[in-house]
């Protein structure tokens, strides 16, 4: 079970520019779908690398679904050299992303959030439109049924 409120926490308290993406965003607009983990989009900036990579080192971040015992080290190098990390923590599970597809990196995502008090915390999440769009463009079958949905809270919205 993921702590999303741990999660959460230990991005804020480091200081990590992150935008909140994905199912938890969805909940965020009024989605009743439920999510295992957290998806996030974190800045390349070169200051942020070395915050994300030392909040997360106390979780021991491992690759979600790899093999135990592979040789993975959990620093700023190893950020600095990937992009994109579905990872298992001890807190559950993070994805990070450098980019997602249709909406591109954090400085092309951050025009299009909201910021949102989320376990008392403010958290900058993707805006309903581009939470849309972005799920559209990730293509998965479970995507576009939460396209249905979002779409539908939108409608709703506007009217």
């Amino acid at each position: 079970m993921t702590d999303f409120r741990g999660l959460l926490g230990t991005l804020h308290t480091a200081k990590v520019d992150f935008i909140v993406v994905g199912g938890v965003a969805a909940t965020m607009h009024g989605s009743a779908r439920l999510t295992s983990d957290l998806d996030v989009v974190y800045s390349r900036d070169p200051g942020n690398i070395p915050r994300l990579a030392r909040a997360l080192a106390p979780l021991h971040p491992y690759p979600r679904g790899a093999p135990k015992g592979l040789p993975f080290v959990w620093d700023e190098r190893t950020v600095r050299a990937g992009l994109n990390f579905t990872l298992a923590t001890d807190l559950g599970d993070l994805d990070l992303f450098g980019e997602i597809p249709g909406g591109g990196a954090f400085p092309d995502l951050l025009p299009h959030t909201i910021e949102v008090m989320l376990f008392g915390e403010a958290v900058r999440v993707l805006d309903l439109p581009t939470l849309i769009r972005t799920k559209r463009a990730a293509g998965r079958p479970r995507d576009f049924e939460a396209v249905a949905e979002l779409e539908a809270l939108e409608e709703e919205r506007r009217s």
